[in-house]
């Protein structure tokens, strides 16, 4: 098996009486492109909190490059601040809502973490905060405000960002979601390109025909367990789980081909 840079074992959690993951675990090789599909209430956004830690398990153990957490629903594994600051700096997030700053340009809403949290000169910051606009396609916006900003030009700043972190994953949690439909195009695109570039990343989506093209395998959970998962020609073209099928069903007719798709 290739390198991990992601390991989840025996994750756990509730919330109260409810159980929305159940013993999960799973392997994401460096470079590769992990999505996770299914209906709304099955844990997938929850499994992604959980591997940045915004959510903590109550058991299991997660592993993301060379850190290390491991949980038994005690207070003596809460992590410190500290160590939690490090093991999210190795994780960039990018949410369904883009969590801008209203009160800072874009290209401060960029710098942000780069001068707060790394200590980069101003300068420094400055110069690393355009260059990651020019990657997603902003360096021309670099002056706006979030208010003047297209849904799909708030999402791509926002993975700029998370860029900017210098993370060795990205975790998306349904980034279209909230878009206008022809705005998803050009966030879809930027993640391509990321996958592209050898960029390890784990998303929650509900463009099943995006993680057909560009996932390397697919998971497709209900109910806070993994029900199947594989390469997206097993599990989107030949599920062989009657809940995957079931799920399925209502994409796959009116499914564009792979192709169609990276056309967008």
């Amino acid at each position: 098996m290739d390198e991990c840079m992601i390991e989840i074992d025996n994750l756990s959690k509730r919330f109260g009486q409810n159980v929305v993951l159940r013993d999960i675990s799973l392997r994401v090789a460096k470079g590769s492109v992990v999505a996770i599909i299914g209906p709304s209430g099955s844990g997938k956004s929850t499994l992604l909190r959980c591997v940045n830690l915004l959510t903590q398990p109550d058991g299991g153990r997660i592993r993301v490059g060379d850190h290390v957490i491991a949980f038994d629903g005690t207070a003596s594994h809460i992590p410190g601040d500290r160590k939690l600051a490090a093991f999210r700096a190795n994780t960039g997030m990018v949410f369904q809502h883009f969590n801008l700053f209203p009160h800072m340009s874009v290209v401060r809403n960029v710098m942000e973490g780069m001068v707060t949290v790394r200590k980069m000169p101003k300068d420094l910051a400055h110069q690393s905060a355009m260059a990651l606009l020019a990657r997603v396609g902003l360096a021309e916006r670099a002056d706006a405000y979030p208010d003047k900003l297209s849904g799909g030009q708030k999402q791509r700043v926002a993975i700029a960002r998370a860029l900017a972190m210098q993370p060795q994953v990205m975790l998306f949690d349904e980034a279209t979601s909230a878009l206008d439909p022809e705005l998803v195009g050009e966030v879809l695109n930027v993640i391509r390109q990321l996958a592209d570039e050898g960029m390890t990343m784990l998303l929650v989506t509900h463009e099943i025909a995006f993680a057909r093209e560009v996932a390397d395998s697919v998971i497709f959970m209900r109910d806070g367990v993994v029900v199947e998962a594989g390469p997206p020609a097993q599990v989107i073209d030949a599920p062989q789980q009657a809940a995957t099928r079931q799920f399925l069903a209502r994409f796959n007719a009116a499914m564009p081909s792979a192709q169609a798709t990276a056309n967008l």
